[in-house]
């Protein structure tokens, strides 16, 4: 995969480098993250999406590791309409474990997260967009688990992986196997 055809970046890492075999490598600049208000009172956008337009229904896959360190060090995929309307979901470091996390931003931000068990440094992502819902599901082996299933506006959408370190600069992440196309079926299991 060619990481740049079809897709921009919202905030510019400071590195950002095409690897052999489809692998996207990212490091991510000090102080990043995207919030809006809830509970902590601040706005973040700065953190760093490589985002592409996506249809009105699909399905946006990514596998991805990185080297988590710090306090809230998290990497996964976006879907974004604009600053007040979109969603992360991945790996988020919290208390020096790695989370399951996804935040949902309609003109405020959720939070939600569950401790990774069995989790070895490598995860798979996939975000549903169907109508006015995001069905969010992750893989560590083979099989895919549900983690979470929100409400979206069906606004039109970018997708992509994102990345972003509110604690330092510095997290390396690599990214692979990022595809989007037609929905999957809405049978969880």
């Amino acid at each position: 995969m060619v990481w740049s055809e079809g897709m921009a970046w919202l905030n510019p890492p400071p590195v950002a480098q095409n690897l052999p075999n489809g692998i996207l490598r990212v490091v991510t600049a000090d102080q990043t993250d995207f919030w809006q208000r809830t509970f902590y009172r601040f706005v973040h956008d700065n953190g760093h999406a490589l985002l592409q337009p996506a249809p009105e229904e699909f399905s946006a896959e990514v596998s991805f590791s990185a080297d988590y360190a710090a306090q809230y060090d998290q990497a996964g995929l976006m879907i974004r309409a604009d600053s007040e309307h979109w969603i992360k979901a991945g790996i988020e470091y919290v208390g020096g474990k790695a989370h399951l996390a996804m935040v949902v931003t309609n003109g405020a931000s959720d939070w939600s997260q569950m401790p990774l068990n069995g989790f070895t440094g490598v995860l798979g992502l996939r975000m549903t967009r169907m109508g006015d819902a995001v069905w969010m599901q992750y893989r560590l082996q083979e099989a895919w688990q549900m983690f979470r299933l929100a409400y979206f506006p069906p606004l039109a959408v970018r997708a992509g992986p994102m990345c972003c370190s509110p604690s330092r600069a510095g997290l390396e992440v690599k990214f692979w196997d990022m595809a989007i196309g037609p929905p999957v079926s809405r049978q969880p299991y």
